[in-house]
């Protein structure tokens, strides 16, 4: 086989593998925070910590000084509700919820939160309760 075509099937490959329309990339993230806010709303802190982006759930976990189940529990989220709106940048995106906006992270394994219970500030950052460090 010629070696450009070596090159391009490996780029292929690759491509399925990481490559997705961005209404994919949206539905993925809608999931995955709707999972998060569904672990969160029925107390189930091991489900919701398996959605956190290995720095927020290690941040969370450190300054609580407590386990992530039970750190994340204590954070009193509030209820995230349904999806508002997505928005999707490279391996970033935002998810406005009803009652929540989630910040996530795209990682090998998927979908994380990187920042939870997060309130808008007009002019400054969003203040997020929940967040890596």
């Amino acid at each position: 086989m010629p070696r450009w075509r070596g090159v391009a099937l490996l780029a292929s490959a690759g491509c399925l593998a990481g490559c997705a329309t961005l209404g994919e990339r949206e539905a993925a993230v809608s999931r995955a925070a709707v999972r998060f806010g569904e672990s969160v709303r029925q107390a189930d802190g091991a489900r919701a910590c398996a959605g956190l982006a290995p720095g927020t759930r290690q941040e969370l976990e450190q300054s609580a000084m407590a386990p992530c189940p039970e750190a994340l529990l204590d954070e009193k989220l509030s209820p995230a509700g349904r999806v508002r709106s997505v928005q999707v940048y490279g391996q970033q995106a935002r998810v406005v919820l009803d009652g929540d906006t989630l910040f996530l992270a795209s990682f090998p394994q998927g979908w994380k939160v990187t920042a939870a219970g997060c309130e808008p500030r007009p002019g400054e950052p969003y203040d997020c309760q929940v967040k890596g460090g």
